[in-house]
């Protein structure tokens, strides 16, 4: 199986996510640069944390133009897995591959601390290695990670079960207090209608390994290797 990490102008997390999908989970991982027109064969599009193109305009708004989009758009509506971290998870948002918008916090400030997520469902190539309840340690850095949709798009989401990370606090409750950034619905992560693509404010690839003080991100990456080899049997 073959991973491809998107590299925009601004990328920052680049090399952590391909370190952890080659050296951690001994993956074959390829950089994607973000002019380029096809995926080389890779089976899982990763789309990491950054600020692609300085996002002077509005985060994701000009990465969603590179050659490479109309790549990972074509290769999300043939079924194949994306996923996109924070920046990644924007500029998904803003090719319309997910719902949803970011707003600013809302205490209007960057915030980067370790937050605890709740896996909502295990039935999906992200959550596979997961139990349903499980709360994930990882850490966050943005500005904008206020998730905003309208109420009928909430419920909409709610009801076609597409939320599948919340931010919690260490009991598992989801609330005001465990809400780091505003997010409707305490949303952390979210899936699009099929569940071919998902993204996520808090960095897994920064909580991969021991060292990093926590390998809880490590499931997520666990269960797209999972996923992607019984793709591959059954193909």
């Amino acid at each position: 199986m073959k991973f491809g990490v998107v590299v925009f102008p601004g990328t920052n997390s680049d090399h952590d996510t391909h370190h952890v999908l080659s050296e951690v989970m001994g993956q074959e991982a390829v950089y994607l640069w973000h002019q380029e027109r096809d995926l080389r064969g890779c089976d899982v599009v990763v789309l990491p944390g950054g600020f692609a193109h300085g996002d002077y305009l509005r985060c994701g708004a000009i990465a969603k133009f590179s050659p490479i989009m109309d790549a990972v758009q074509r290769h999300a509506q043939g079924g194949g897995i994306v996923m996109g971290i924070c920046n990644g998870m924007q500029i998904l948002q803003e090719a319309g591959l997910l719902p949803g918008t970011m707003l600013r916090n809302r205490e209007l400030k960057f915030v980067c601390e370790h937050v605890y997520c709740r896996v909502e469902r295990t039935d999906t190539p992200f959550t596979s290695a997961c139990r349903e309840g499980q709360l994930l340690r990882m850490p966050i850095a943005h500005n904008e990670g206020n998730f905003f949709v309208s109420d009928e798009e909430l419920a909409r989401l709610e009801a076609k079960r597409q939320v599948l990370f919340r931010y919690a606090d260490a009991q598992g409750r989801v609330g005001e207090d465990s809400n780091p950034n505003g997010s409707a619905g305490n949303i952390a992560g979210i899936l699009n209608e099929r569940g071919n693509v998902m993204a996520l404010m808090p960095h897994p690839e920064r909580a991969a390994e021991e060292v990093l003080e926590s390998a809880d991100g490590r499931f997520i990456f666990q269960s797209l290797v999972d996923s992607l080899a019984g793709r591959l049997r059954s193909a």
